[in-house]
């Protein structure tokens, strides 16, 4: 029986890039780190990683996408405006959430989130 996700990765082309965007940009802590091709960030029960060194998938392939749940998603989007990064979706509300989806510097997407409580 599954009981949780263990973690979710995203394969990058440039590891020292796309780690300085997670976590100079989106603002991760950096939890783990297996000969600078293996990234873990843990996020809330989850881990997120990203890896140069999975030769299987492609990066930016438009496959899973991750969801961030943010704290002030207004806030987030302004900054990462401010930061010119690139927005597939702009702020969307939607019956339970409001969202926007930005793009990494592989062309990942990524959702940050706000749920409706």
């Amino acid at each position: 029986m599954i009981k949780s996700v263990a973690f979710i990765v995203y394969p990058v082309k440039d590891i020292a890039r796309a780690r300085k965007f997670y976590e100079d940009t989106l603002g991760l802590k950096l939890t783990q780190n297996f000969q600078d091709d293996w990234l873990e960030y843990d996020v809330g029960d989850t881990t997120f990683a990203i890896t140069s060194m999975d030769i299987t998938h492609v990066a930016g392939a438009k496959g899973a996408v991750v969801a961030f749940e943010m704290d002030d998603l207004d806030q987030s989007v302004n900054r990462l405006k401010q930061l010119s990064v690139p927005f597939v979706l702009d702020t969307y509300t939607t019956p339970v959430c409001r969202l926007a989806v930005v793009s990494d510097p592989d062309g990942n997407e990524i959702i940050i989130h706000k749920r409706d409580r």
